[in-house]
């Protein structure tokens, strides 16, 4: 088939790569505009257009790929299928109706649950036992289309964003070249999403990350693996930021505060919650390295009752 393809992060990379080994003709590669990273400012290719020119593809890099001659320009390249993953921006109508099949997106959640931005970071950080990706036909809605396959992926008990964002991309990936295949031969499924059952999320923020220690130890650990790489999971501690990257939930209580550190010895940190206790495993103080607890507090004085 004649495929657009419009990604633009990491998670998208596995999936045009497979697009292209199954042989389908990738006409077009539209991905977001390149951006300045790092100190110098330097300007930054997206994933996904490194790998479409390391494969000689045309790549677009519309700031709006709703405006008029965009939509003139797709036109242009007659494909038979649309696939979308990661890409940043809504389609307009014009679009989706645009290829011979349809306009497929490769979705990192069981919908209807988790329509809308990072369902990834939000599986993890609601403690839930399992993920996966659905493949479906897109409409002009916000991740309202009708639903072609789905993959469960089971969210490990050590599971972080991160983690499981690696493990999406592969299984959506090999799942929308099936579900290609199965569109192409008349063989696609089409079933439509229980409207009732949705939940909507919303883009992760760095504020985000601040902990509340009023919560319970499980939502706090949920938060430091949901939030793990970006934006991680914080608090404060004598004037300073305190990452925190790991840590386990004991279910005791103790006569102390949430937010106090409620034990303390050279290997352990132990933080009352507002239900159980927050063992600290791994952190990183402003300005240093991450490291495991132990580490950390052979530098830096903790004790019981600090806040």
């Amino acid at each position: 088939m004649r495929v657009i393809f419009m990604g633009t992060p990491d998670f998208a990379v596995g999936t045009l790569e497979e697009i292209i080994k199954a042989g389908h003709e990738v006409v077009l590669v539209v991905t977001q505009p390149d951006k300045p990273k790092g100190r110098g400012g330097n300007m930054s290719f997206p994933p996904v257009k490194e790998v479409a020119l390391e494969h000689g593809i045309e790549v677009f890099q519309p700031k709006r790929v709703r405006n008029p001659e965009c939509v003139e320009y797709l036109k242009g390249f007659e494909p038979d299928m649309i696939v979308v993953a990661a890409f940043g921006q809504i389609l307009p109508k014009e679009i989706i109706d645009m290829p011979k099949y349809c306009c497929i997106n490769v979705h990192a959640s069981l919908l209807p649950k988790y329509r809308g931005a990072a369902p990834i970071q939000w599986s993890v950080i609601n403690g839930d036992e399992k993920s996966g990706v659905t493949i479906m036909r897109m409409d002009v809605g916000l991740d309202t289309g009708d639903m072609i396959e789905k993959e469960e992926v089971v969210i490990e008990e050590d599971e972080t964003g991160g983690s499981l964002f690696d493990k999406l991309a592969v299984v959506g990936a090999k799942l929308c070249v099936k579900t290609m295949e199965k569109i192409e031969k008349g063989e696609a499924v089409f079933t439509k999403q229980n409207d009732e059952e949705a939940t909507h999320v919303g883009m992760i923020s760095k504020t985000m990350g601040e902990i509340d220690f009023t919560k319970s130890a499980k939502e706090i650990e949920c938060l430091i693996r949901g939030l793990n790489p970006w934006p991680s999971a914080y608090t404060h501690i004598a004037g300073k930021t305190l990452k925190i990257w790991k840590a386990a939930v004991l279910k005791e209580n103790t006569s102390f505060k949430p937010g106090q550190v409620c034990f303390v010895d050279k290997n352990s940190l132990h933080i009352q919650t507002g239900e159980g206790v927050l063992d600290v495993l791994e952190v990183q103080l402003e300005g240093k390295k991450r490291m495991t607890t132990d580490a950390f507090l052979r530098g830096f004085k903790v004790e019981e009752g600090d806040l």
